[in-house]
C-alpha cells in the first residue's frame, strides 16, 4: 500500500487534544487495510517525528436515523479504523499547519 493512502485524516476531538497535551498521543483516521508498520513509516515521512507506538482499533459503525418532511430516514455511519501514536519525547506535530 502507498504511504499517502494510509493516512485518511487527523482525529480533532476534545479527547484527542487532551491526549496530544499530555502524553504526545496523536489519533488520525486511517485505511482500514494498513498495518502498524505502514502508520509508523507514513507519520515519520509526512510529518518528520520519531514514532515510539503505534495503538490501532476499527470503530464500529452507528445507526443514524433522522425526522424529515419527507418521512423517516435511515441510514449507517461507517465503520473506520483509527490509530493512536505516540511520538518521541520533545517532539509533536503541528495538526493545524495546512488550515
Amino acid at each position: 500500500m502507498k504511504l499517502s493512502q494510509v493516512l485518511i485524516k487527523p482525529i480533532l476531538t476534545e479527547k484527542a487534544n487532551a491526549q496530544q497535551e499530555k502524553l504526545r498521543r496523536y489519533a488520525f483516521k486511517v485505511d482500514r487495510k494498513a498495518n502498524k508498520l505502514e502508520i509508523k513509516k507514513a507519520i515519520e515521512e509526512f510529518y518528520g517525528v520519531s514514532v515510539v507506538d503505534v495503538n490501532t482499533s476499527v470503530v464500529p459503525g452507528k445507526n443514524k436515523a433522522r425526522y424529515t418532511k419527507a418521512g423517516f430516514i435511515q441510514g449507517m455511519k461507517g465503520a473506520y479504523k483509527k490509530a493512536l501514536v505516540t511520538v518521541g519525547e520533545g517532539e509533536s506535530i503541528d495538526l493545524y499547519s495546512n488550515i
